[in-house]
């Protein structure tokens, strides 16, 4: 069931950019092409998830049921969209819980809401056009279904957002995330890294970046590295391009960063590159103790996530974590360079997707809810599979070069195991594909707008200016 609060329409206004004729045949042709493709692969999914509630039905009939905890909570996730909601949500349900979801208004359509760990779904303002009408929704909501815990799963912006609300809803319910002050520090990627290093923990040589004339004068060949530049404020479109500084020439390198917005209402960070290995992690954390915590190699474009074990990475983490004192879901990314140092890149003050290798573990709920004893945090179990999204798969067959390419897609799907679908929960796997999906390309058509691509993990179109 969905219900909106009624809230006060926003006043802001948006600023409309010419687009041209052939851009909007492009959209309109790119909207039904992926349509039609959707709708030629329903009856192979809805197959899957009929076999899947067959086979549930038949083995629920043999396999002993899970004692639930003795004190079931009312637990609030948002971020409905996204597979990493699921995936609490499911955790959450599995150990006795009662779970609601909450999205913004415009992904009321979220495939995941016909969970069967879902017993009730919002809907709510956007946080960042309307803060105040998006806390009075949040209040509400948690007075109407009596929260007990409130859990964030946040994009990058509205992570703050939620921050800022924290103090109101903790006088209602646990609020497991940063406070704002915390969340300001760890989103600036300059500010977290001057707080690691006055810790004493390695991060890269950085300087913050307010105004074009700072690069074009900076003497890079006193360093031993070179450098890459990222806006410290969240940027969709920009914070792939790992551009290498200096460039080859000074023209060029001149070119590359007046073509930045770079000022001190937006600053930027320049940050020794470090070659090496690539790792994310999520550590969800109670007063500076890691309850949880994972650790994937990972890659800028990356949406498979197997946990592998490395002790640097976690000290680092419960270090950090331990001199701050917070509580929430924080996710860092590394660097371990080729001598085997690490350097933490940046942290992320919200849940990471690597937290669907958390699917088959029956601790989850306990180690965010605080209940138990805990000596070290729980990892992903042992023989859990790496997690990657089907649908994403697919797509990147039509991409192969070669035979070995071939091979290592089939692998990843072979060994691995899909992070929607559910055997004993299968309807989102048909409704995240062919529902969701399916009424956004709809709703980008009738507008005449593209996209870049379709991420299936967060559950939406990605645009240029998007959410």
């Amino acid at each position: 069931m969905v219900q909106s609060v009624s809230l006060p329409k926003s006043e802001t206004k948006s600023i409309s950019q010419p687009v041209s004729i052939i851009a909007r045949i492009n959209a309109v042709f790119r909207n039904i092409a992926t349509f039609i493709l959707l709708l030629l692969v329903l009856p192979i999914n809805l197959s899957i998830v009929l076999l899947s509630l067959l086979l549930n039905t038949i083995s629920s009939s043999f396999e002993q049921k899970i004692i639930p905890t003795a004190n079931p909570k009312n637990i609030l996730i948002s971020g409905a969209k996204m597979t990493k909601a699921l995936q609490l949500a499911r955790s959450f349900h599995s150990a006795g819980h009662r779970v609601i979801l909450i999205e913004t208004h415009k992904y009321w359509l979220s495939g995941h809401r016909f969970s069967q760990a879902v017993d009730n779904f919002y809907t709510a303002p956007v946080p960042e056009r309307e803060p105040e009408a998006y806390m009075k929704a949040l209040i509400n909501i948690v007075k109407r279904e009596k929260i007990d815990a409130y859990i964030p799963v946040t994009s990058p912006v509205a992570s703050y957002y939620d921050a800022l609300a924290k103090e109101s809803l903790s006088q209602h319910c646990e609020v497991i995330h940063v406070n704002d002050a915390e969340c300001l520090m760890l989103d600036d990627k300059f500010a977290f890294s001057e707080k690691a290093r006055s810790l004493g923990l390695s991060v890269p040589k950085s300087f913050k970046i307010t105004s074009p004339e700072q690069v074009l004068n900076f003497d890079f060949s006193q360093e031993k590295r070179k450098y890459i530049i990222k806006s410290i404020p969240y940027d969709s479109v920009r914070r792939l391009d790992l551009t290498k500084l200096p460039c080859e020439t000074t023209a060029k390198t001149e070119e590359f960063i007046k073509s930045l917005p770079i000022s001190p209402d937006k600053p930027w960070i320049m940050q020794e590159f470090i070659p090496g290995k690539e790792y994310c992690t999520h550590s969800t954390v109670r007063n500076g103790e890691v309850r949880l915590h994972c650790c994937c190699e990972s890659s800028a474009f990356q949406v498979n996530y197997e946990n592998v074990e490395h002790l640097g990475i976690r000290q680092w983490v419960t270090h950090f974590v331990k001199a701050l004192g917070v509580t929430g879901q924080l996710s860092f990314d590394f660097i371990e360079s080729e001598d085997g140092s690490i350097y933490a890149i940046e942290c992320n003050p919200r849940t990471h997707s690597a937290i669907t290798t958390f699917y088959n573990h029956p601790g989850v709920a306990d180690a965010y809810l605080g209940d138990g004893v805990q000596t070290q945090p729980i990892e992903p179990l042992v023989d859990s599979k790496p997690t990657y999204w089907l649908y994403h798969e697919i797509w990147r067959l039509t991409g192969i070069r070669s035979f070995q390419d071939l091979k290592s897609r089939i692998s990843i799907i072979s060994q691995g195991t899909d992070a929607i679908h559910c055997l004993n929960d299968p309807i989102p796997f048909l409704t995240l594909h062919h529902w969701q999906i399916p009424l956004l390309l709809i709703k980008n058509l009738l507008q005449l707008k593209g996209w870049t691509r379709i991420d299936f993990n967060i559950g939406k179109l990605v645009e240029p200016g998007g959410d």
